[in-house]
């Protein structure tokens, strides 16, 4: 649910109509019946703004709920709006939390979403939290209320212990998935395991692979082997290659694995067992984890790679020769995470082995080195773009690149819907001409017409910028760091990018005439971020005075100058202010 699809502007489109409004065609019961059949969230709310009708029985017929930002509506107003929710998926923070740029407790706890969600959802059955703060008391809470409750899913998410996993281990007795994501955990030790009761059998996802705990290999087995069902498992570091042998002759269905750690000597019996495993893994479709693989036991996976359609090696630093052993192996790729220890030579044989693949992302192994010469350049994109036709989204860290590499890879995959290139040095120009990256995106935004989203890097005028708002009519999320020459690049993008839904910039010269150039256009988008920007504290106060529906929030930094916008954080919001904003957070 975003904030146009809120209670407020939703009842006054339905009633607009007025009580002149003809007579529905169709029957409550009928009209409810075909709307159970609309899954995608769009298409149900273009339906509820037909008519008051069609409205009311979309607000009964909805049990699935998604709201992309916690604070452009109220649980109040969810509550009014729709009474019958099951299922609900919930974002807090900002992106750029990701990356140290939020301080601490700035907000986005889940737990008063909760205390509403207890009064009128009693049958909830899934919660998905991303970027959120989720408290012990929240999950206490959550395990206490909701008898049916099926699905739990924390994507980076902080504020919890293990006292807080204990009760939904404790009291969720229908529990199906515990999927704990990137989240930041300090004090998970591993007993909250041993708190599923003696008889429960019901889980089929059970990831705890971010959790930097010792777990008890006992309990985790007894778990495993008692959940005959289970199709995803993903263990973290604690877990050695022999204990994982252990698990997989419980979990046949597995689907889904995130191996333990590979830092384990092996006698011979030991490592036949455990290569026999992995051969008896026959719906094995997904492989992550493999921390600390080397060379020596790589090929133990090798009798379960023909299946895989999903490799996530970014918590591995592959040297190539040994990760081009590994593709050979899996044909039926497609999505592929890598860490850059691969270099050129390893995406070359991505190109040559991966041939059905849609996905590729390729992390830094040090993204704070920009001093560091090895890595991946514009050969290695090249490479894969030549071999791997299909390819969609990429997300590629690299130290050098040229226009004219970008251009041949566009022309090779024209089916870009993602394209996040991340020039890793700032203000970088082509290496070979010394010319501006503009060129580059060009091509991207002219060839591309599927994208959907993009990340600029590298040396960019405001002819980027031209390039985008003129030809990137699909474009949803954009991206941009150290970029840019005035205000004209931004206001190009918010005047020619019709569907454009997030805009997040930092350190770019863009000012108070670019972020006022888009105060009308903000009302349609989910949010704005710009940090370390030429956007003052005046711009900011005009623009919150202009546009009223607008939440224009702002961070100072300690020892900033007063007159200074630090971090601008725009959004739309039914529910008005934030009432849980800290004192470092302004809102105008």
């Amino acid at each position: 649910m975003d904030p146009d699809q809120s209670e407020d502007s939703h009842s006054n489109s339905a009633n607009s109509h007025g009580p002149t409004q003809p007579p529905s065609p169709f029957p409550d019961e009928v009209l409810e019946k075909v709307l159970s059949f609309i899954d995608s969230r769009k298409d149900r709310g273009s339906v509820s703004l037909v008519r008051k009708d069609w409205y009311n029985a979309e607000r009964w017929t909805r049990s699935k709920l998604f709201i992309g930002n916690c604070y452009s509506v109220s649980p109040e107003i969810v509550a009014r709006r729709f009474p019958r929710i099951k299922s609900v998926t919930l974002k807090g923070k900002p992106r750029f939390s990701d990356f140290n740029m939020l301080p601490r407790d700035w907000g986005a706890n889940v737990h008063s979403w909760l205390v509403m969600f207890a009064k009128v959802y009693p049958f909830l059955e899934e919660l998905r939290l991303k970027r959120m703060t989720v408290t012990d008391e929240s999950l206490e809470l959550l395990a206490k209320s909701f008898p049916g409750f099926k699905a739990l899913t924390l994507s980076s998410c902080d504020g919890f212990s293990e006292n807080g996993l204990k009760a939904i281990a404790s009291h969720c007795r229908n529990l199906t998935e515990l999927d704990i994501q990137d989240s930041v955990t300090d004090d998970v030790g591993g007993g909250w395991l041993s708190c599923f009761p003696e008889n429960f059998a019901s889980l089929e996802v059970l990831n705890f692979s971010s959790l930097n705990c010792e777990v008890s290999f006992d309990d985790l087995e007894r778990l495993v082997s008692r959940c005959k069902s289970l199709r995803v498992l993903k263990v973290n570091d604690s877990i050695t290659l022999d204990q994982l042998r252990r698990l997989l002759v419980h979990a046949p269905r597995l689907m889904e694995l995130g191996t333990g750690s590979f830092m384990q000597e092996l006698t011979p019996r030991q490592y036949e067992d455990i290569e026999s495993a992995f051969s008896n893994c026959k719906n094995l479709q997904v492989l992550s984890g493999l921390w600390e693989a080397t060379s020596l036991y790589l090929p133990v996976l090798y009798g379960a790679c023909a299946s895989l359609t999903f490799l996530n090696l970014s918590d591995v630093a592959l040297q190539s020769s040994e990760f081009a052993r590994l593709l050979v192996h899996c044909p039926n790729l497609r999505r592929l995470w890598v860490i850059d220890t691969v270099e050129d030579k390893g995406l070359e044989a991505v190109g040559s082995s991966c041939p059905l693949l849609e996905e590729l992302r390729v992390f830094p192994s040090d993204p704070y080195d920009r001093h560091h010469r090895d890595g991946v350049t514009e050969l290695g994109f090249l490479a894969v773009s030549r071999g791997c036709r299909k390819l969609r989204y990429v997300l590629y860290f690299c130290r050098r690149m040229t226009n004219a590499a970008v251009i041949t890879i566009v022309q090779n995959c024209p089916d870009f819907t993602h394209f996040r290139l991340c020039i890793m040095i700032p203000g970088q120009p082509d290496y070979l001409t010394n010319e501006p990256m503009d060129e580059a995106f060009a091509a991207v935004v002219k060839t591309c017409t599927k994208l959907k989203r993009l990340s600029v890097s590298g040396l960019l005028t405001d002819l980027t910028f031209e390039y985008i708002g003129k030809y990137a009519k699909n474009l949803e999320t954009l991206s941009v760091a150290f970029a840019g020459s005035s205000d004209w690049g931004m206001q190009c993008v918010l005047e020619g990018c019709p569907k454009l839904r997030k805009l997040e910039i930092r350190d770019c010269p863009f000012g108070n005439a670019a972020l006022l150039s888009g105060r009308e256009k903000y009302e349609m988008m989910r949010s704005l971020w710009m940090s370390s920007c030429n956007v003052t504290m005046k711009g900011c106060r005009l623009l919150a005075k202009e546009m009223p529906r607008l939440n224009v929030e702002v961070i100072k930094d300690e020892g900033s100058d007063d007159g200074q916008a630090d971090r601008v954080y725009v959004y739309r919001s039914v529910a008005g202010p934030r009432r849980d904003a800290p004192p470092f957070v302004l809102t105008l």
